[in-house]
């Protein structure tokens, strides 16, 4: 790192006065090894991104995303194919990426970890899917992206509401999705399983998981993922009863979970899901807890996406 823009959501998890106070400190620990850095505020959706592509256009070799998934995705968009390193910094409600890197401590301590990190490239998702006005759209990701019930989730959430009460509004808007949602199906063709020829699945919910360690009670959600990985991770629910979403939530808290017919994980070169014509409602798509928009979509893997600063300590 050479010379480094901070980029942080003023809206992020943490109190006014705590997140100011963490962003001096951290500029000043980069000062102090020799660094030129300069911190870029958000002032709205789609403003981290905006700000990371002029960031990279004055010279910046590095990318601080300062905040919660929301931010790091942001970031994300603008660094895909450029030489840029992207650096993650956990800052907001929730940060899954920071987390498998072992950055969930404190910023400064994750800061002081970055300092030794090397940049090193690697493979990104790609979701290609229709915004809400019916457009295509492409989007990156590093952590995961879904189609189903985890999108209709994110539908649900107040944002207001989210930046008060943090992890208390996922859970209550997850049981109440848990006990109203109907689940509805799409179909879902996987081509590369193993060389076989595609297979086209019904499924109430499909997860393309990206990261090894999603922190917290998820920890562990789809063996085998990982950052490095150049073939998509799927989860795939053949399911629409409750009681089987219920039970393999608890076996991943416990980490036990199995794979069957209901669910199965699956390895793949790309997915393509569409909607049913009795499906009766509109169907979502996420990507990094970012909700999107319609099917149809389109998750493959792009090689060599994007370079990420990895902390010797990490466990990909």
């Amino acid at each position: 790192m050479r010379r480094v823009a901070l980029i942080y959501n003023p809206a992020s998890g943490q109190s006014f006065w705590r997140r100011n106070s963490s962003i001096e400190q951290m500029t000043a620990i980069l000062r102090g090894a020799g660094i030129e850095a300069e911190t870029l505020q958000t002032v709205g959706p789609g403003s981290a991104r905006a700000l990371a592509h002029e960031a990279v256009e004055r010279g910046c070799d590095t990318v601080l995303a300062c905040g919660g998934d929301g931010t790091v995705h942001e970031v994300l968009q603008s660094l895909v194919g450029t030489d840029a390193a992207l650096g993650v910094v956990p800052l907001g409600t929730a940060n899954a990426l920071a987390a498998d890197l072992g950055l969930n401590s404190s910023p400064q301590k994750a800061i002081r970890k970055l300092l030794a990190a090397e940049p090193v490239r690697i493979p990104v998702g790609r979701i290609s899917y229709c915004n809400r006005d019916g457009e295509a759209r492409t989007r990156y990701f590093t952590v995961a992206a879904g189609v189903g019930a985890d999108a209709f989730f994110l539908s649900r959430l107040d944002a207001g509401l989210k930046r008060r009460f943090g992890y208390l509004v996922y859970l209550v808007e997850a049981f109440r999705v848990w006990a109203t949602h109907t689940f509805p199906l799409f179909d879902a063709t996987v081509y590369g399983i193993g060389g076989s020829e595609p297979r086209t699945l019904e499924l109430s919910q499909l997860l393309a998981v990206r990261i090894r360690d999603f922190g917290g009670v998820l920890h562990k959600l789809a063996p085998g993922a990982t950052l490095r990985g150049d073939r998509l991770c799927l989860l795939a629910f053949r399911t629409r009863s409750r009681f089987d979403y219920w039970r393999f939530l608890l076996a991943v808290i416990f980490r036990r979970q199995t794979f069957t017919r209901q669910i199965e994980l699956l390895t793949a070169d790309s997915v393509e899901c569409r909607a049913r014509e009795d499906a009766g409602t509109r169907i979502f798509t996420e990507a990094d807890g970012e909700l999107l928009g319609d099917l149809p979509m389109r998750i493959d893997v792009v090689p060599d996406g994007v370079y990420l600063l990895i902390p010797p300590s990490a466990r990909l």
